[in-house]
């Protein structure tokens, strides 16, 4: 069974907004997608970029440095340079705490 960790409240990432968290020795982003929210590897796969300071359209983040893309709700990486994956994490909201599974 996983393990959930509280990383913030459901005040801290209002809808449309991110947070990057550090868990154990992982940069995690947490997207708020009108109320749903999602969590990947703060990390782009092409060159080590942090993801989370690129634009967000609905659930597709472009990475700032050299324009790849990723689908957050999934980690599938969609366009070059990347040709890896992002890592994911389960989320799941308890209360008013939003939780993620360690890796």
């Amino acid at each position: 069974m996983a393990e959930f960790t509280t990383v913030a409240t459901i005040d801290e990432i209002p809808p449309g907004e991110r947070m990057v968290v550090e868990l154990g020795r992982h940069w995690v982003a947490i997207f708020n997608v009108d109320g749903t929210y999602y969590a990947i590897e703060d990390v782009c796969t092409h060159d080590d970029g942090p993801l989370a300071e690129g634009e967000l359209t609905g659930c597709i983040i472009e990475c700032p440095r050299h324009g790849a893309t990723f689908d957050i709700t999934n980690g599938k990486v969609l366009t070059a340079p990347a040709i890896v994956d992002v890592p994911t994490y389960a989320v799941r909201v308890q209360g008013d705490n939003i939780q993620i599974t360690s890796r």
